[in-house]
């Protein structure tokens, strides 16, 4: 178990000086490579914001209104099961991180700060969810910045690990079919799967087989977990995934297959971090409509990813901003002292 007193910085904080690495050499040295990144996301997004508002102009939203009120009240329950399953599992990642670091803070306490953080986060975006609704209500918890850095770093971690292996399992194993009218066929989205399980099981090898326990990537050190933690990460993960997966097939009703779903979603879950839009923002929808708009009828499709979004993130998001209140409201009549180490 590696110790605590060795921070593992997150991959947007700056080093530590007396870690500074010499200035990075490659893509991110030359001048131009920040500004054709940045041009990219742009040209990605107006593509996007220009798909969704063509379609937004021509969709019949009376009749995707009329689908919503007709959702069946067994479907909702279920994709509302769903949603609790799925919060439950992601808001258990800083479980491993407390594991992780032998900090004493109890567990309802770490589950109601992974809650906040992940609900903000879809709709707010990680600089506020992941990252400063973490620092914020674990320092008042007494935890201090490297703990708290191991901890988010870890979370982190897990959640792309398993969008790595299943994804990648996925876009191998059966790849999506996509509209016929689109150039790009689905052989690159194959090559893709098979790179996204290289990446994800060199890490799980450099977990179970590495003798050096640490990783300096871009300048920031990375302790490798223990094996053991390592298969746990990859199990938890992939599962949440999987589950919100199947809170959209769901309520598309089984319109389309289950795998089909869940292989959009993966597509639509990059898109939205590409993009930076808080909550995906009309990504998760384009995507949606791009890739099964010819399986699905719109207001069939445009109801069940509206019903998906009221359920999986405005209606945490209101449960995370209560909590949130309370939290701070308790935080100062009670200030902590520092989790004692476990």
């Amino acid at each position: 178990m590696p110790s605590p007193a060795r921070p593992v910085p997150h991959p947007g904080a700056a080093a530590p000086a007396a870690a500074a690495s010499p200035p990075a050499r490659g893509w991110s040295a030359r001048p131009w490579w920040p500004w054709l990144k940045r041009g990219l996301t742009i040209a990605f997004f107006a593509a996007v914001a220009y798909y969704t508002v063509r379609y937004a102009r021509n969709v019949d939203w009376g009749e995707v209104w009329r689908n919503i009120l007709a959702t069946p009240r067994g479907v909702l329950l279920a994709a509302l099961a769903g949603v609790a399953a799925s919060y439950a599992i992601y808001c258990s990642f800083d479980l491993l991180g407390r594991h992780y670091t032998r900090h004493g803070l109890p567990k309802s306490q770490v589950w109601q700060v992974n809650f906040i953080s992940y609900a903000f986060n879809l709709n707010m975006g990680s600089l506020v969810g992941s990252v400063a609704f973490r620092y914020r209500l674990y320092g008042r918890l007494g935890l201090d910045v490297p703990t708290i850095t191991q901890v988010m770093t870890l979370s982190i971690l897990t959640n792309w690990l398993g969008y790595l292996l299943l994804g990648g399992a996925v876009f191998a194993v059966a790849p999506l079919q996509l509209p016929p009218d689109w150039k790009v066929g689905s052989e690159g989205l194959r090559w893709l799967g098979v790179g996204m399980l290289a990446v994800g099981l060199a890490y799980l090898g450099a977990c179970f087989f590495a003798t050096r326990r640490s990783l300096h990537l871009r300048g920031h050190e990375l302790i490798l977990p223990p094996a053991r933690m390592a298969v746990l990460q990859v199990v938890m993960a992939v599962t949440n995934w999987m589950v919100m997966g199947a809170i959209l097939f769901t309520l598309l009703q089984g319109k389309v297959g289950y795998f089909p779903v869940l292989s959009v979603l993966l597509v639509a879950a990059v898109a939205g971090v590409i993009t930076h839009v808080p909550a995906g923002l009309g990504v998760l929808e384009a995507v949606f409509i791009a890739l099964l708009s010819h399986q699905v009828p719109e207001a069939q499709l445009l109801a069940a990813l509206l019903s998906y979004r009221a359920l999986y993130y405005i209606g945490p998001l209101l449960l995370a901003a209560v909590l949130y209140l309370f939290v701070e409201a308790r935080a100062r009549r009670n200030p902590a002292a520092p989790a004692p180490a476990r």
